[in-house]
């Protein structure tokens, strides 16, 4: 198959470079049926490429087929406007992976869908649609997701073979179940990232609630402007969720996620990008991905893509890893993305017909490997020493293969992660304090974390916007049915406010607001000239009538209890799958790729081979 696509797209040059339209005269006769130059033109470019006449004749006559089958399309959408998708089936299917389909671009993707479901044989539950590398919305027009005429699409499958499904009645009921299990997994995906990404700013206890940080090369976390912050975040997570999925060789289920990261990473600003290695690490597990899929060529973009990933990396890593060797005293353990780069590199340039380029890089890919491949033997010994497998193989690249030196490195970076998080802890520790220190003043929690952020973590500042803010009181901790706003103020603390200065019925209502807290209450009416403010004004009439109370309330505390249990479900999936290791996306055993080199390195080997007999 590689061979084939290789030979295909050497032919696609030399017909532009000889600006040969095959569909015409005299390739194509009046009936649209192949001429006798055809032959002739098969004998010519299999002399210059030295190989079987006949098959380069089937290739031609194949590009011939498609070129007209595209003529007669366009032709088709000009005059009718239904357009045609090219649409590429999944590797199980070993013939016809590529079908063309016709259909209106007005309908909604959910329509396009259930038409390729029927026409080729699909349950629609059970399949994803990936078109202009994005996937399929289903509620939206093709028209809005921007989807044109001859559009590549590509079909995922969430579950195994229809033909194993349909040999017996339980095990199509297991499959189905399988897809929705799939199906929701990914929504439950979407929905835990969404939470981990809020909390971020707002954890009160970094101990107790779970949430998603970002840290530097030296595992430091990095202050993210808060424009930036969630879609940074969320295109982190998804990049994890996806990696996951790919570990696990889970290909079809691993796309959707890194399509999702991509979009949120275009979200944030080119600076940011530059200054983290993970978006050009995302560009590497894209283009691997569609290649496991054996999908390549629906990847319009992949040298884009690939060239995308080169100049990140040069960014930031600096010219021949300078940066990274000023930062990390090594660049071993990074070796390995370049180790994928060129071979994709490589196998980019060997589809598209490219084999002295294709050569070039896959020789690269090998001599890293030689460099990056490690003795088992060493691993076991490091592991004897008590570090575990993921460690060793780490530390062994980073020291160019030295048990000994691995060993120190690897205890060296466990102490300084260690410093690290004790450093980290001693700011959370700080912040929680400056949080109780509010909540003594009679702020609530969510008011005193909401200061502090504003105020970057100045106690002195918080409390001057919570001063200038006093309707920042209200952002309580429970739910407002809960809130007993209501509150009656005493006599006596009325008569505290009166003896301070301050009018009888400003106090009152200050008291009512504040629910009885006279610390509050007479800070507010000092900020304000002995006047609440007119939203508190609002606040004070509103808490005069007490709210009744209804028997949906019990019912109401139910649903919130049930979606808390479903949201903990979603929080826990992600962190399941987020590695504890901070370079993990740099350790890999290379097993795959040792395989894949050496298949593609002799393909372009025998296309030199064919050349000098």
């Amino acid at each position: 198959m590689a061979q084939k696509k290789y030979l295909q797209s050497k032919l696609t040059q030399f017909l532009r470079e000889d600006k040969i339209q095959l569909w015409k005269p005299p390739y194509t006769d009046e009936n649209k049926e192949v001429g006798l130059a055809l032959k002739d033109l098969a004998k010519k470019y299999s002399n210059k490429l030295e190989c079987c006449e006949n098959e380069v004749e089937k290739i031609m006559e194949e590009i011939r087929c498609k070129a007209i089958e595209r003529g007669t399309g366009n032709e088709h959408y000009k005059t009718t406007g239904i357009a045609t998708i090219e649409v590429f089936l999944p590797a199980r299917l070993k013939k016809d992976r590529k079908n063309l389909l016709e259909t209106h671009l007005h309908i909604t993707g959910r329509e396009l869908r259930s038409k390729i479901a029927e026409t080729f044989g699909f349950q629609e539950n059970y399949i994803k649609i990936v078109i202009n590398k994005k996937q399929l919305q289903l509620g939206e027009t093709l028209t809005e997701q921007g989807v044109a005429h001859n559009v590549k699409a590509m079909v995922l499958e969430l579950r195994q073979s229809e033909e194993d499904a349909r040999r017996h009645f339980q095990v199509e009921e297991g499959k189905q179940n399988e897809a929705r299990l799939e199906e929701r997994r990914i929504q439950r995906t979407r929905r835990g990232l969404e939470i981990l990404a809020e909390r971020a700013e707002m954890v009160v206890d970094p101990e107790a609630t779970p949430y998603l940080d970002i840290a530097n090369q030296t595992g430091r976390s990095i202050r993210i402007p808060p424009s930036e912050r969630k879609a940074l975040m969320l295109a982190m997570g998804y990049h994890e969720k996806g990696r996951a999925f790919l570990k696990r060789k889970e290909y079809g289920i691993a796309l959707p996620c890194l399509l999702d990261a991509d979009k949120y990473f275009c979200e944030c600003c080119r600076e940011l990008l530059d200054t983290v290695d993970n978006y050009a690490v995302l560009q590497l597990d894209i283009v691997w991905c569609y290649f496991r899929l054996g999908q390549l060529e629906c990847l319009d973009d992949a040298e884009k893509k690939l060239k995308l990933a080169q100049e990140c990396f040069k960014k930031c890593y600096g010219e021949n890893h300078q940066r990274l060797v000023h930062i990390k005293g090594n660049c071993g353990k990074e070796k390995v993305l370049f180790l994928r780069l060129y071979l994709l590199q490589g196998i980019r340039n060997y589809h598209s017909g490219n084999g002295e380029e294709a050569y070039e890089y896959l020789n690269k890919a090998c001599q890293l490997f030689k460099e990056l491949y490690i003795d088992p033997s060493k691993v076991h010994n490091l592991m004897q020493l008590g570090f575990s497998a993921q460690e060793a193989r780490l530390g062994l690249r980073a020291c160019d293969g030295n048990v000994d030196h691995a060993a120190v490195h690897i205890t060296n970076r466990r102490e300084e992660l260690d410093q690290i998080k004790k450093e980290e802890r001693e700011k959370k520790r700080r912040r929680l304090e400056n949080i109780n220190h509010l909540k003594g003043m009679g702020y609530s929690t969510r008011a005193a974390k909401q200061a502090l952020h504003q105020a970057g973590g100045n106690l002195e500042e918080a409390q001057k916007i919570l001063l200038r803010n006093p309707q920042m009181w209200w952002l309580n901790d429970s739910a407002p049915e809960s809130n007993s706003r209501q509150h009656s103020p005493s006599r006596e603390n009325i008569d505290q406010l009166v003896y301070m200065g301050f009018d009888a019925v400003a106090a009152k209502a200050a008291l009512r607001v504040f629910r009885g807290n006279v610390q509050l209450a007479a800070q507010t009416l000092v900020h304000n000239g002995g006047r609440l403010p007119p939203d508190l004004q609002l606040s004070a009439e509103d808490s005069s009538s007490t709210p009744s109370t209804s028997p949906s309330d019990s019912a109401g505390t139910s649903s919130a209890s049930t979606d808390e249990d479903m949201e903990t479900e979603a929080v826990n999936e992600i962190l399941e799958d987020i590695p504890e290791h901070e370079e993990d996306y740099l350790d890999s055993t290379l097993e795959d790729e040792e395989i894949i080199i050496a298949e593609y390195l002799s393909y372009v080997e025998n296309i030199k081979a064919a050349k000098k007999n």
